[in-house]
């Protein structure tokens, strides 16, 4: 009879059999918190004197947070008991969300959310890492990361479903806040009366650590995030601000460059870029989520001013994405763990979903489109962006060693989380800017005297239906430059799709018995 799963932080009168549950439910509650919730986005834009910028900023620094903590997760594990981290992380974001709604002094407003990012990420990894042989016995990676992403995807979908709830139904977005204070309440309930601290490995102090490099780390992303989130609004480099703001990036970097050079132990070692395929891992996850920001530019501008749609109307689209990802996590450990199938192909399919999003929204834009016909893209993309992060941190895993693992992960995040969707964006949004200044300039001689002889003419309800097909015509023409990018993706990743390379991997069958097993499977 196979032993009970036995945690030893638990006290002795909580059942084994609910042990591992009860840290899945706090991962889960952690995974739900996060600094402003963006799903609500336009009621707070409207409430408050801040623009949509600033709170766009707000999530970068709470994604900052979690990104660049990576390396000290263990050593904070070896120093602190599992009980007094998770305690501290449960009541760091529940303080955090109490304040974080009231604030509006944007240093301050940043800071917060900077820090509920380090606490949402530190208490998550303590439940984890304590259950993870529960699920996995032998530590593979290959079940790890896709039931690790039912927690991340899963909960970011959710949580802005709830956002929009709570604005809407209670017309107030704040109480998302307080609903995820309640939810830090009960596992500080849970911690205090179930779990003990017990100190499973030996007690090593935070010597040796790269505080320096914590900090030119944070200061890049955040560096990054500013001027990516704000160039347009400044009209790039037209400002002073941003020839500034290049040039204190340039001296992040080398100050960053040379720490790896001249330190035996820096925060993120030049070790950890060595490994075989980490570099080419780095490139492509920024590719990929510098296409997949047009979800945060071109398919929200469609919703908002091509049809008119609110983030309540709109909020439907989260619980698709939810699904979505559940789906992909199953897609990723059934081609993995149970086919063993190799990585190269899975980007590629990919690749092929997140295409086929921009395909379908290509075609879709209409001025007359019900909301239902976007599930589909929306399904497309989710699974994209969920088996693509599954698939390039299960390889990043297997390309380099433990011990720089978690900095080469950090890195990854860095791109993944924040830098390469605030890249995207801004790309998106200066393409967008030109495809509709344009179209104007193509479609403005339609409104001559011809027009204006009807009668009786409105001029207020022509102009309005004239700017919004301008804007669709411009939203339509930059999804089909992203068409362009997601092909060389794909066949970026046929090439690559080497016999050599593939099978020095894992062995893999052709495409032909690939799309066969898959078609039985999902079926």
């Amino acid at each position: 009879m196979k032993s009970p799963f036995i945690i030893p932080s638990f006290k002795g009168f909580v059942p084994a059999a609910i042990q591992p549950w009860i840290y899945v439910f706090i991962a889960a509650c952690f995974q739900l918190s996060g600094g402003r919730y963006l799903g609500a986005l336009g009621y707070m834009v409207g409430e408050e004197q801040l623009m949509r910028e600033d709170l766009l900023m707000a999530l970068y620094c709470n994604l900052t947070g979690m990104a660049t903590y990576f390396p000290l997760l263990f050593r904070m594990k070896f120093r602190f008991t599992n009980k007094s981290l998770l305690m501290t992380a449960a009541l760091g974001a529940l303080l955090t969300n109490l304040l974080i709604p009231y604030v509006t002094f944007l240093p301050l407003l940043w800071a917060l959310c900077f820090i509920e990012g380090v606490c949402k990420l530190q208490g998550t990894f303590e439940c984890i890492s304590n259950i993870q042989l529960w699920f996995t016995p032998q530590r593979d990676f290959r079940v790890f990361f896709p039931i690790m992403h039912l927690f991340i995807m899963g909960t970011m979908n959710l949580s802005s479903w709830i956002a929009v709830g709570f604005a809407f139904g209670w017309d107030d977005w704040r109480l998302t806040h307080w609903f995820i204070a309640g939810l830090m309440l009960v596992v500080l309930l849970l911690l205090v009366t179930c779990t003990r601290r017990v100190r499973i490995f030996r007690k090593t102090p935070l010597w040796g650590i790269d505080w320096t490099g914590y900090v030119l780390w944070n200061a890049l992303c955040f560096q990054v995030c500013y001027l990516m989130d704000y160039g347009d609004w400044m009209n790039w480099f037209d400002s002073p601000v941003t020839s500034l703001l290049v040039g204190t990036i340039c001296i992040t970097i080398a100050l960053i460059v040379h720490g790896t050079r001249v330190k035996p132990h820096a925060y993120i070692s030049r070790k950890a870029f060595l490994f075989h395929n980490v570099k080419g891992i780095l490139v492509l996850i920024t590719f990929f989520e510098v296409l997949m920001a047009a979800e945060r530019v071109l398919e929200e501008i469609f919703l908002e001013e091509g049809l008119g749609y609110t983030d309540y109307t709109g909020s439907s689209r989260h619980l698709v994405a939810f699904f979505a990802s559940v789906a992909a996590c199953g897609v990723a450990y059934w081609w993995l763990k149970v086919r063993r199938w190799g990585f190269i192909r899975l980007g590629a399919v990919a690749a092929g979903l997140g295409t086929a999003y921009l395909m379908l929204m290509y075609f879709l834009i209409d001025p007359g489109l019900n909301l239902h016909a976007l599930y589909l893209p929306v399904v497309c993309r989710s699974m994209a962006t969920t088996l693509m992060s599954i698939m390039l941190m299960t390889q990043l895993n297997f390309s380099v060693d433990f011990h720089t693992f978690f900095q080469s992960l950090s890195c990854f995040n860095m791109i993944h989380m924040m830098g390469g969707g605030a890249i995207g964006s801004a790309i998106y949004s200066q393409f967008f800017s030109l495809a509709v200044g344009d179209s104007f300039a193509r479609y403005s001689p339609s409104i001559n005297e011809i027009a204006f002889s009807r009668s009786p003419f409105n001029l207020g309800e022509y102009m309005e239906h004239f700017t919004s097909d301008m804007l669709l015509v411009g939203v339509r023409e930059v999804y089909g430059y992203a068409i362009y990018a997601g092909i060389l993706l794909i066949l970026l990743y046929l090439i690559y799709d080497t016999p050599a390379r593939r099978y020095r991997m894992y062995r893999i069958e052709n495409w032909h018995n690939v799309g066969r097993r898959f078609f039985i499977f999902v079926k």
